[in-house]
This record gives C-alpha cells, structure tokens and sequence, in this order.
C-alpha cells in the first residue's frame, strides 16, 4: 500500500523541493498564513518529481510511450532537419505532459542511440503544432537491432524552460529506461517508421515505459477510438 503512495523522487528535485522548503519555513516567520501557502507549493514540488517504477513490456518491436499525459495529435509530418531522417514525413504521436503528470522521460524501445541534437527556441504552449519547430528541443534518433530507426523529441512548454537529457550518442538502450525529464510540462514526440500504424488514439492517456504506441512487427490497422 505504502508503495503506492511513497514514490521514488528524481534527484534532480531535491535541489527545488530544498528551496521551497527554506523558503516556506521564511515565509512562516514572517506571515504565518504565507507559511500555508509555501508548504502547498513544497508538496506540490514533491508531487512533480516523484519518480515511480514502471512495468515495460518487453517483447521485441514495441513501441512504448516515453511520457506520461494525454495523446494529443497523430499526423504525418518530417522529422526534425538536425536529426537527417530525410524530407519524408513519417506518423509523429504527441505526447502532451500538463504539470501534474510524472515528467520523467523513458526510452520507447531498444536500440542505440546514434543522433542527440538540443536546439535552443522559444517557449509556445506545448500543445500548440508549431511548438515541434519553434520551442526549445532535445532531438534523438534510436536504431534497433534490425535497423529500425525511431526518433523522440522532448520538447519544452509555456511553463517548462529546462530540458534535461542524459542519454549520448553511442548508449545502448533499453524500452523502459529513464533518459531524461522537462521542466514544468511540455511534450514528447515520436516519430514512427514508415509504414508502422500507432494502437493509440488521440485524446488518449498514455503512461511512460508502458503504454504501448505502436508494435514495428504488427499488421494491425490505426486504432480508433471513442469518448465513453
């Protein structure tokens, strides 16, 4: 029961939840009422990084959700140009973050990361279209062991103004694992190979290192969906 409750904090909060904590106990001596207000917004910071276990599915040729939130979009558009992925545009799945979701970022699939590019731009609304080409982004580009190549772009927000990305050229990767988080709400995009339809549907809650976007081996059509 606990577990469910007392989740794992990123470390990279502890340096946030600290300068909440300093500064509601400062509030508190100064205005007792203010001291409430700190403390919400201590807990809220708390909330933000927690950092939770997830179960991967592992079968070969998944493709997993590397954010949790909402699908927002599923079109076909070219891939970021840093990334040289070629003019073609390919099924891009959206994945929008409010700040309330978990914003640790996870791998979608296995392979080796062979492209990291960060590209600095302006902070539009995530869920807008143009923020994939006008907000600051951290592009990378994954080959699997049979050649398929994915791309996920993190992409900061109107509220989100820090990217953090530790993965590099060269990591072998596994589905599942952690590789970065955005600060404070923002989007995931990932971009299909050619050919491969996603089992998502907009509107859709997707959760990261389980949600399954699309499977590379299936022959499955498109998902539809309803509101219910």
């Amino acid at each position: 029961m606990l577990k469910t409750v007392l989740v794992p904090i990123h470390p990279a909060g502890w340096p946030f939840i600290a300068i909440c904590a300093v500064a509601t106990v400062a509030m508190a001596w100064w205005v007792e009422p203010l001291g409430y207000v700190g403390a919400l917004f201590t807990a809220w910071c708390v909330y933000f990084f927690r950092n939770p276990d997830r179960v991967t599915p592992a079968r070969a040729g998944l493709v997993i959700s590397p954010a949790d939130g909402v699908v927002q979009s599923i079109i076909n558009v070219v891939p970021p140009e840093e990334l040289e992925m070629g003019d073609e545009p390919r099924t891009r799945v959206a994945v929008f973050m409010n700040v309330f979701n978990v914003h640790v970022n996870r791998i979608p699939i296995d392979g080796t990361i062979s492209a990291s590019s960060y590209r600095p731009g302006k902070f539009l609304n995530a869920s807008l279209d143009k923020a994939s080409v006008d907000n600051e982004r951290q592009s990378l580009k994954l080959i699997t062991s049979d050649g398929q190549v994915i791309a996920f772009v993190q992409i900061a927000g109107l509220v989100a103004r820090r990217i953090v990305c530790w993965t590099k050229v060269g990591d072998k990767m596994k589905a599942g694992e952690r590789f970065g988080l955005i600060r404070f709400g923002s989007r995931v995009d990932v971009y299909l190979p050619d050919g491969v339809e996603p089992l998502v549907s907009v509107g859709q809650t997707a959760i990261a290192g389980e949600t399954v976007l699309a499977d590379l081996y299936a022959e499955e059509a498109a998902r539809g969906g309803e509101t219910r």
